[in-house]
């Protein structure tokens, strides 16, 4: 059942602060999710019995675990300022049965000496969402934390009116985030720093222990899993909304589905957030304050990079500047793959640019569009009956006859890479607003069934790909806290 290994707990204490769940008044199962329990080696029955609900509410502590809040600092839309888990309580590592290690995370469970003026609590809608958009995004095949439950709590949490509380179990690799280093290079020994890295290695990049610099490795290493994970999230049109440097993993993983959404007409500068009022974190951004980001985690390390400072600094902006190379060359041969295309040609960015462009004109759906074209289906809408998409269309075809491989390997490869369906904005809120305001959950499920396989094009995925009304544009959406 539970097999906790809390070695986060060995560092020293200023990283982090011991302390229990606030218990709930009234604990009820929402949803559990059934595979993942099994992938940590957790007895799915016993986690819907009451003792399991009461661990996954915060109300007991479970044999072995020894909760903790993090702490850690981060750029909030470019200002630093000192965080920490302010509504989480880090219960223990799992280890699965195969090997792997595994935070479980209580978020919404109480008061920690980081809340910063708040209850600690969280409301049942947000929660939901995240456990929808991380699922989601699992589906998808983007690195991610996930979910394992949501728990009510039976207690009312008041916002901007009174909710439903709620308590989400969130699993991931490490909630080690940019922050944490931040914090502890701007408010812990320098000593620290390196004790810190070291974990981080051992924890997350082991292969990088008897490197020469492993410190500058480590930094590289971060960087490629950015320009990958960032990538990823461009090419299925996913926008965070609230990329600060507490919000980026060491791991690679997203995190935090607050104000997060997907775009659904193509245009490079949609935002969501209702709090990024200057686009911050569009969409277009994206990729560059990831840029910026790992400078800033890069600047905790110089000290550990090399003793000569401008050594350091040089190596560290060198490492850095790398990051849009290989965003770059990730998302080329993501779009490769999304057009069908498994050889590389000089002129594919423009080709892909273009039909972005035309894209963009027209406001086509991003999703449908690259539906369309693996269907090989165009809709008789004033952006497939252009010229300027004929053209286009005609060079594409003209490209894909430059490869060996058929046409039929092009439609395979297009299948896997364009989703069919995504977690559409008004199909989640739809979903939000069944299970918080008439406790029916059934919209959820139904809604999670289809997002389980978005690569499975079945019949019962069509009504999903239904672009949302008129009436639901700007689509707005808040962090939840």
């Amino acid at each position: 059942m539970w097999n906790f290994d809390n070695t986060y707990t060995r560092l020293p204490e200023k990283f982090f602060s011991y302390i229990e769940p606030f218990p709930v008044k009234s604990p009820e199962l929402v949803i559990l999710n059934s595979s993942l329990a099994k992938d940590l080696g957790l007895d799915e029955e016993y986690l819907k019995s009451d003792e399991g609900v009461e661990i996954l509410a915060g109300n007991r502590i479970p044999e072995g675990a020894l909760p903790i809040a993090q702490a850690y600092a981060g750029h909030q839309y470019g200002r630093f300022t000192m965080l920490g888990d302010g509504r989480a309580v880090l219960i223990g590592e799992q280890i699965s049965p195969s090997g792997q290690r595994f935070d479980i995370q209580l978020k919404g469970s109480g008061k920690t000496p980081y809340s910063r003026g708040g209850d600690g609590r969280a409301t049942l809608g947000p929660m939901l969402r995240e456990y929808i958009i991380s699922e989601a995004m699992y589906a998808l095949g983007i690195a991610t934390t996930r979910s394992l439950a949501v728990v009510k709590s039976g207690e009312t949490v008041i916002r901007d009116r009174p909710l439903p509380g709620a308590v989400l179990t969130r699993v991931a690799s490490s909630h080690i985030r940019f922050g944490t280093f931040e914090y502890v290079a701007n408010f812990c020994d320098p000593l620290e720093v390196k004790i810190l890295a070291d974990y981080t290695i051992k924890r997350h990049y082991p292969n990088l222990e008897l490197c020469d610099n492993k410190y500058l490795n480590l930094l590289k290493e971060v960087v490629k899993r950015y320009a990958k994970l960032i990538s990823k999230w461009q090419l299925v049109s996913f926008i965070h909304g609230v990329m600060n440097t507490d919000n980026m993993t060491i791991s690679g993983e997203t995190i935090d589905f607050g104000p997060c959404a997907f775009m659904n007409q193509y245009d490079p500068s949609t935002v969501f957030s209702s709090i990024d009022r200057y686009g911050r974190y569009t969409y277009g951004n994206q990729p560059k304050i990831a840029e910026w980001n790992l400078a800033r985690f890069a600047e905790t390390l110089l000290p550990l990079i090399s003793d000569n400072k401008k050594e350091a600094a040089q190596l560290a902006q060198e490492a850095v500047s790398k990051f849009s190379e290989l965003f770059n060359s990730e998302w080329l041969n993501g779009m490769r793959s999304k057009l069908g295309i498994f050889n590389e040609e000089d002129l594919d960015e423009p080709l892909f640019n273009e039909l972005l462009n035309i894209m963009g004109k027209y406001n086509a759906d991003f999703t449908n569009t690259f539906r369309d074209l693996t269907l090989c289906r165009k809709e008789d809408n004033d952006m497939y009956t252009s010229q300027e998409f004929k053209l286009w269309y005609g060079k594409w075809q003209e490209r894909l006859s430059r490869q060996k491989e058929d046409r039929q390997s092009s439609l395979e490869i297009m299948r896997k890479n364009n989703p069919s369906v995504i977690p559409r904005n008004h199909r989640v809120e739809a979903a939000l607003e069944a299970a918080v305001e008439e406790g029916d959950l059934s919209v959820m499920k139904n809604l999670n069934d289809v997002l389980s396989d978005p690569y499975g094009y079945t019949e019962l995925q069509e009504e999903y790909t239904d672009l949302p009304p008129l009436s639901d544009i700007p689509y707005r959406t808040f962090c939840g806290t």
